[in-house]
């Protein structure tokens, strides 16, 4: 088995996995309760939505641990657990993984929840303590690549990959969220990920999260602008399309598993290398996602 980059420079087209928190309030996770928690003490739940990733046709599975920061656990019994649940999410993440020759397990690393200074309270010195925290975790326990993701401010994206090189060399992604269509809601832009993160030596940009599959392919296009040279790795990962309201008060995801694998085609035609899925996005989703892409 050979390593993320070198996958990637070699021309596979990886398929990630799909969302974490839809899926797993199917199976009982209550809307506003944390993942994470389940990590702890719904361990079977885990392992089954990420197994049948793997089943699907995953390449990578990513840790349940978006929100395993001590600043976004602070309000939470959880605040003083962290390494406990980043070690326990990697090892439920491994097990899975071992179901097929060749599965990476990327440890995610989501928003603390805050706005740095000057727009809220957090200081970039309490955002890379807490990543550091984070990643030495999911270091230590052996996942396969870092993944920041749904970032929306360049300020703390920074702050994060800094934390995680402080306590690793790992291969790390860095994935915005563009909710306002091309621009997340900081107004960060594409060019502007390129231009901050090549320099610091982040292996793969992209975008996950966000809002419809077609501005997911209009992201790409940015990226590729900004940034020609063929060595630059895109991650896509986006929702089935925007929630709608159903008749229980759940989000409802109506983009079909079909119309996934035919804008994930469309997504590696736009330079994407690595494709998945987020919100909304189900085994079914991610299945028809790798059929498009590697014919499974």
């Amino acid at each position: 088995m050979t390593d993320f980059i070198e996958r990637i420079k070699n021309g596979e087209i990886l398929v990630a996995d799909g969302a974490t928190g839809t899926n797993l309030q199917k199976t009982g996770l209550v809307s506003g309760q944390s993942p994470e928690s389940w990590v702890l003490e719904q361990p079977d739940k885990i392992l089954a939505l990420a197994s049948s990733f793997v089943d699907a046709g995953s390449d990578i599975l990513l840790t349940c641990t978006f929100g395993g920061t001590r600043l976004r656990l602070r309000e939470s019994p959880l605040a003083d657990s962290v390494v406990q649940i980043n070690h326990r999410a990697v090892e439920l993440a491994r097990k899975a993984a071992s179901r097929r020759t060749g599965v990476l397990v990327g440890g995610s690393l989501g928003p603390t929840g805050l706005l740095m200074q000057p727009y809220g309270p957090m200081t970039a010195d309490e955002a890379a303590a807490a990543y550091e925290e984070q990643a030495g975790a999911l270091t230590e326990a052996g996942v396969d690549l870092l993944v920041i993701e749904t970032q929306f401010a360049l300020d703390e994206a920074k702050a994060a990959l800094e934390g995680a090189r402080r306590v690793t060399d790992l291969p790390a992604v860095v994935s915005f969220s563009y909710d306002r269509g091309v621009r997340t809601m900081m107004g960060v832009k594409p060019a502007q990920v390129t231009g901050a993160f090549l320099p610091l030596g982040a292996v793969a940009f992209g975008a996950n999260c966000g809002t419809t599959l077609e501005n997911m392919e209009k992201i790409l296009g940015e990226y590729r602008t900004a940034s020609p040279d063929a060595t630059l790795r895109v991650w896509a990962k986006p929702n089935a399309g925007l929630p709608e309201l159903g008749a229980d008060n759940q989000a409802v995801y109506k983009v079909t598993p079909q119309e996934m694998g035919e804008f994930a085609r469309k997504y590696v035609a736009a330079g994407a290398r690595i494709v998945g899925g987020c919100c909304g996005s189900s085994p079914e989703h991610v299945a028809a996602m790798a059929d498009a892409v590697k014919g499974k």
